[in-house]
């Protein structure tokens, strides 16, 4: 059987950035997934709200210092995080790992404070409907952040290899700093949901 050559493709970039990047669609369609997984927690919560007689049930509203200390420490992120973005997108490997560094201890910070939050809740998961969505809440966004700042710390470290001479590393940087916006847009709606409905 003879081949015939359509077109020689071999001069392409193996990678790109944004939507020319195959990753930036899964990013895409993992927040789009998750996104909607927030969207039934708060449709969750409004539901039970509504139900009850009064609401908080049986406890005082959160305390409000810890989550906007993580609202603070998030909003603060999102501009090292744009400069990550955009050192990426020239492919400055010096200023990519300056920003990566950052923004891993700019990570880090929230869960630290995050672990404030949970008993600044001020009564258990298993107490009552109110506290079992205040934790599911809480803890669904933990676990998104859990997981961008281990991405970020793994993309830190490769940043300081032989890896990090890759192109398609400096589109990950950028994908995960995507996710990072994310990430803070998230918590600014459950802040509001958690910490200020209740004290309306």
């Amino acid at each position: 059987m003879k081949h015939r050559i359509i077109a020689d493709v071999s001069h392409l970039p193996t990678y790109d950035f944004g939507s020319g990047s195959p990753m930036w669609w899964g990013t895409l369609s993992f927040m789009t997934l998750e996104g909607m997984g927030f969207v039934l927690a708060i449709g969750s919560y409004f539901y039970l709200a509504y139900l009850a007689p009064g609401w908080p049930i049986a406890a005082p509203p959160p305390n409000l210092w810890p989550g906007t200390i993580v609202l603070g420490l998030l909003l603060a992120s999102v501009i090292p995080n744009h400069m990550a973005s955009t050192w990426a997108r020239n492919q400055d490997l010096p200023k990519v790992r300056l920003g990566m560094v950052i923004m891993s201890i700019a990570g880090i910070l929230p869960l630290i404070v995050r672990g404030f939050e949970f008993p600044g809740l001020q009564l258990s998961w298993d107490e009552n409907a109110y506290g079992s969505i205040l934790w599911f809440l809480l803890g669904l966004h933990t676990v998104h952040l859990i997981t961008d700042v281990g991405d970020t710390i793994v993309l830190t470290v490769l940043m300081f290899t032989r890896h990090a001479h890759s192109g398609k590393r400096f589109s990950d940087v950028s994908d995960n700093a995507f996710y990072w916006d994310f990430v803070v847009f998230s918590w600014a709606v459950l802040y509001l949901v958690i910490y200020w409905f209740p004290r309306l």
